[in-house]
């Protein structure tokens, strides 16, 4: 037997693998997914003292910039970038800019033009998108008052006040929250939207009462209807990765970390001006004097023009005033401040979206390039968009078909966006110009291109049309066989 052959059987004599033993790891949430809700309302709301309050009172870690205090004596001024509610402003405009009219059947243009103009449609998907943004999800609920319009009633309720009821992967169930303060008590009714009925449950300290309890339920009561569709549409742009469910917000995955990053460095930058102001170092002869008591005026906190220097009788006879200005780093700041910005923007929003120029680069080409990152945000929120409005205009018109009695049937509903971020027309016709020299495009592909959606489909036939003869292109029908008969 070989060395190497008695080494490999010594080997498998003693080398023993033990499996590992099951183990369980526990970890403890810091909020669920209201609380997280309530935190990202604070980071949209803007607000320094709130951001203060808020990371006061959560869990978490306590080197964060707003949770942590300063030393007595130490303050530093802490301030909000704001950048947070940009984020979703601007992603908001940019989306419903190009939202464009909607496309339906004839015979219900007239009355969904009612229902539009009662609920003020698109102002409330607009409210409805910001909110998604930075709160997760929420649901469009659909009512009926006929004391208030004869149409149906489009509400938005954001995530925070929503639940929702899955069986199966199926949503069976959408259950909006609502607090009424009675006699300085609050009470909680829950409406329970589901399939083919619409219930009502008002809740004290966690326990079922009355309806008629409280002015504001008062003649509440369950409400069916002959149909298998809910008057409500749940939205939400992302799916959330840490709650079951819900929808995630662009705030999460770490990006509120990114953002209290940036606060702090924007706020070192200008407590480092701050105390980087000029300084006069007076003798005690100049120190400036209380014109009323001829007291030495104390220097200000804030400014701090002044400070006293000992001495002040030197042997030349002179008193000299030093004025002393520290160096700022500014290259150093600005580099924290890009880096903590970039880290707040990545996969998300493009900087000069935001008309933010960190790079410095003027040219068109540039620029598109950096709107690429917005273009596939908005793409992404716009096949949401595509998806869930149709369906609520269409359950919206199903309401409307059911408070008149009359059938209700499935309505196809198109709503068309515009193009963003689009090379110049210039660029465009050089492009497809050479592409049809090449002979690789036709001219129904070359004026497609040219025009997408801002053109129809009628008027791109008739410039095919004119194209095609003022180049001496005839079009004429196939003789058929029995040409001669007709």
């Amino acid at each position: 037997m070989k060395i190497t052959d008695r080494v490999i059987n010594m080997i498998r004599s003693w080398l023993r693998i033990e499996p590992a033993q099951s183990s369980q790891i526990t970890i403890n949430e810091t909020l669920d997914f209201y609380g997280n809700a309530i935190k990202n309302s604070i980071w949209y709301r803007g607000k320094s003292d709130e951001l203060t309050e808020l990371y006061r009172q959560i869990p978490g870690d306590r080197t964060a910039f707003w949770k942590a205090s300063s030393t007595s004596g130490m303050e530093i001024r802490k301030i909000h970038t704001g950048l947070p509610k940009l984020i979703v402003d601007v992603l908001t405009s940019v989306v419903m800019a190009d939202m464009q009219d909607i496309e339906m059947p004839e015979q219900y243009a007239d009355v969904w033009e009612n229902i539009e103009n009662e609920n003020n449609f698109k102002q409330l998907v607009t409210d409805a998108l910001k909110k998604i943004l930075y709160i997760g999800d929420g649901a469009f609920k659909i009512s009926i008052d006929t004391d208030i319009s004869q149409y149906p009633i489009i509400e938005f309720v954001s995530g925070d006040k929503v639940e929702y009821v899955y069986k199966r992967g199926r949503l069976c169930e959408v259950v909006f929250n609502t607090t009424y303060v009675h006699n300085h008590r609050e009470y909680l009714l829950k409406e329970y939207y589901g399939r083919g009925y619409v219930n009502y449950r008002l809740f004290y300290n966690n326990k079922e009462i009355d309806l008629n309890f409280i002015p504001q339920t008062e003649g509440l009561h369950r409400v069916t209807y002959d149909e298998d569709w809910i008057m409500a549409v749940p939205l939400k742009i992302y799916t959330s990765d840490y709650y079951e469910g819900r929808g995630q917000s662009i705030f999460d995955g770490g990006r509120t970390e990114s953002f209290d990053a940036l606060d702090e460095a924007w706020s070192q930058w200008m407590y480092a001006i701050r105390r980087s102001r000029p300084k006069e170092y007076l003798p005690p002869s100049m120190i400036p004097k209380n014109p009323y008591t001829g007291e030495n005026l104390i220097p200000n906190a804030f400014d701090n023009v002044f400070i006293s220097t000992d001495g002040g009788m030197p042997e030349d006879g002179k008193s000299e005033i030093k004025l002393i200005q520290p160096n700022i780093p500014h290259e150093s700041y600005l580099s924290t401040y890009i880096t903590a910005l970039d880290l707040c923007l990545q996969g998300l929003i493009s900087p000069s979206t935001l008309g933010i120029d960190t790079k410095k680069l003027d040219n068109a080409e540039a620029q598109r390039e950096k709107e690429k990152t917005t273009l596939y945000t908005r793409n992404q929120i716009i096949s949401v968009l595509q998806e869930v409005l149709p369906q609520l205009i269409d359950i919206v018109l199903k309401v409307y078909n059911t408070i008149l009695e009359e059938p209700t049937t499935d309505i196809e509903v198109d709503i068309p966006f515009g193009e963003y971020a689009n090379p110049s027309f210039e660029s465009q016709v050089e492009t497809v110009g050479k592409g049809r020299t090449q002979g690789i495009m036709s001219v129904e592909a070359c004026v497609d291109e040219l025009y997408g959606d801002t053109k129809d489909d009628d008027w791109k036939k008739a410039e095919v049309a004119r194209i095609k003869s003022e180049q001496g292109v005839v079009v004429q029908d196939e003789p058929a066989v029995n040409a001669d008969m007709v």
